[in-house]
């Protein structure tokens, strides 16, 4: 049992019961210890059911027994099947409480399961203890600045915090660009002269935000280009450097595309231009509206330069502000409003022309269009007219000109015919030629097509195969963080050593019990073959004195002590019986004497006592209480 006791006392720890080092088996549990390893056990398998119970036993007996009840309530609905009751933790017994103990260890939940529902690696034991040091802090009472002692002014002070602010970083391995080679100079500058991270920020409080969001940003685009390649970059059956060009060459035509058509003007961009809207060049739109308007190079008539050179020279002749006196202050208002009505008077005739432009440029694009379309007419009507002009030529020599006709309808009839046989004779293979190589493109295609799916379900594969390998890795980092973290003077092998030793002692009582039992059954055989010839043996003797005791004195006499000697035989091996018996009795009744030392029962019972003559006193106080009530 003490191989059985280290086990539970190392398992009962793992769940953070605290034990010391001088209890060595369970008969040493006192009741506040078998209290606490129960409420611990639960805790852990069914958090729910454990959380309101508590560690330790509350002073009051009537308290100290609803808490046993409640803990035995507790094990049977986790589904322990042996007798359980307050009695269990308040009076314990040493089977009891190991049993109890071993169900409870056995419930545990494993490693396995815990690695498989909670996440791994150095990162979830990082957010385990600072969920634990947040927990630790929430539960301390919140202090005002004034009555907080130095710890409290390190866990509650605001001086610690900082605005989430994020800069720009430059960092030698950056993965924005996957599949880009650096340059040389780029790689010397960055191994030479490229300053470290902390020296790149102007605030130490931004290394943090700064590293996350680059980080981010990294993982993002290696996702999204990761997602592209997927879907669209194995259906075009390019490299990863070749769809990489082909998508900057399309994206750049775009750009100059929407660049030209955002660079013409209105009138030009809406009937002569490309004709397209974009967000593009609503953007660059934007940017030549009409409050910048004054700012950009537009090309105009001859009135309009010199209208904007004779505003420009007249505001250039506005006296500044700076120059003003008191005196001109009102010449100067006048002025100031007649330029305000020029101005004025000029935007409106600007608006103006700018309207009739317009309207001429719609004009000119349908005087335009009418003129295409009266040129495509009139080349119809030459086309007819000609034709026309050839058959009246044909007129006065009528019937030669039908006959050279028929010849001529007759010979292209004869040549069509001749032609349509030779390109029949050159037909029939060809035919037979696209059939073969649409075939043979169709089962390239299906083979592609083919690989193209094995390729995608190796793409799967390696996807799962790799976060597989990952999760095992994180799994892996856990167990071995977990091994350090262990005592080392706990050794796997000398539990290993122990259990087969124990298994092996186990094997040998077996053996030495089919022994005795194998040793017993031939002594029995063997008491049954004796007693059977002793039967046997009296019953011939006595019919043989029997007739020689009618005829002689003595030998009468004889079959009388023979009788008296077979008697007392049989007394004796009763006797022998039930001594066996009385002996066996006397062991029997010794371990119940000895299991009852264990239970501790004069120690329960005086103890059993002392919680009676305590409840007595509680409800005597409480009476006494209720009197004075």
């Amino acid at each position: 049992m003490e191989e059985v006791d280290k086990i539970l006392i190392l398992a009962l720890k793992q769940v953070g019961t605290e034990l010391s080092e001088e209890v060595g088996s369970v008969k040493d549990f006192t009741s506040e210890l078998i209290v606490e390893a129960v409420v611990r056990c639960i805790r852990v398998i069914d958090p729910g059911l454990g959380s309101p119970l508590p560690t330790s036993l509350p002073p009051g007996m009537s308290a100290r027994f609803r808490v046993g009840m409640s803990l035995a309530q507790a094990c049977q609905d986790i589904g322990y099947k042996g007798e359980i009751g307050y009695q269990t933790f308040l009076y314990s017994s040493e089977t009891e409480i190991r049993s109890l103990l071993m169900f409870l260890v056995e419930k545990l939940p494993r490693e396995n399961a815990e690695a498989s529902d909670q996440p791994t690696g150095k990162s979830a034991i990082l957010q385990r203890a600072i969920a634990a040091a947040i927990k630790a802090q929430l539960v301390e009472p919140w202090l005002p600045p004034n009555c907080r002692l130095p710890l409290h002014g390190e866990t509650q002070s605001l001086g610690v915090m900082h605005s989430f602010h994020k800069q720009p970083l430059s960092l030698p391995y950056c993965i924005k660009d996957p599949g880009k080679k650096s340059l040389k100079e780029v790689k010397d500058y960055q191994r030479d002269f490229l300053p470290p991270v902390t020296a790149q920020l102007a605030h130490n409080a931004t290394v943090a935000a700064s590293l996350l969001e680059q980080h981010t940003a990294e993982l993002s685009v290696a996702q999204e280009w990761y997602n592209e390649w997927n879907s669209q970059g194995l259906l075009s059956r390019l490299t990863p450097q070749d769809y990489r060009a082909r998508k900057l060459t399309r994206l750049r035509k775009r750009i100059e595309e929407q660049l030209r058509s955002a660079a013409l003007p209105p009138t030009e961009s809406a009937f002569g231009g490309l004709g397209a809207t974009s967000d593009l060049s609503d953007i660059l739109q934007s940017f030549r509206g009409s409050a910048a308007s004054a700012h950009t190079l537009t090309k105009g008539s001859h009135f309009t330069h010199s209208q904007k050179f004779t505003f420009t020279q007249e505001t250039e002749a506005v006296p500044s502000p700076a120059r003003r006196t008191d005196d001109n202050h009102h010449s100067q208002q006048e002025e100031l409003a007649s330029l305000q009505q020029q101005f004025q008077q000029l935007c409106s005739d600007v608006d103006q022309l700018t309207t009739e432009l317009k309207h001429l440029s719609v004009t000119n694009a349908q005087v335009l269009d009418e003129f295409k379309q009266r040129e495509r007419q009139n080349n119809e009507l030459e086309e007819k007219i000609q034709l026309k002009k050839k058959t009246v030529d044909l007129l006065p020599d009528a019937e030669n000109n039908i006959v050279k006709l028929q010849a001529l309808v007759e010979a292209s009839a004869q040549r069509v015919v001749n032609l349509a046989s030779q390109w029949e004779k050159h037909r029939a293979p060809l035919i037979d030629e696209h059939r073969r190589l649409k075939e043979i493109c169709s089962n390239q295609d299906m083979e592609s097509s083919k690989k193209l799916s094995e390729i995608k379900v190796l793409h799967d594969k390696i996807r799962v195969s790799t976060e597989e390998a990952k999760k095992k890795e994180e799994i892996h980092k856990q167990l071995v963080t977990e091994l350090e973290s262990l005592p080392k003077d706990v050794s796997r092998a000398a539990y290993t050593q122990r259990i087969l030793e124990i298994v092996s002692n186990i094997k040998k009582q077996k053996e030495e019990i089919t022994k005795i039992l194998s040793d017993t059954k031939q002594l029995q055989k063997e008491i049954n073959g004796l007693t059977g010839k002793l039967d046997r043996t009296f019953a011939v003797t006595d019919e043989l004195v029997f007739k020689d005791a009618k005829k002689d004195e003595s030998v009468r006499k004889s079959y009388k002590y023979l009788a008296a000697l077979h008697e007392n035989c049989n007394q004796l091996i009763q006797t022998i019986e039930d001594t066996g018996t009385i002996l066996r009795e006397i062991r029997d009744l010794e371990e119940q004497i000895d299991t009852e030392n264990s239970n501790k029962t004069v120690a329960n019972l005086e103890k059993i006592l002392e919680d009676y003559k305590a409840i007595r006193q509680e409800n005597s106080a409480l009476a006494a209480k209720v009197r004075e009530g």
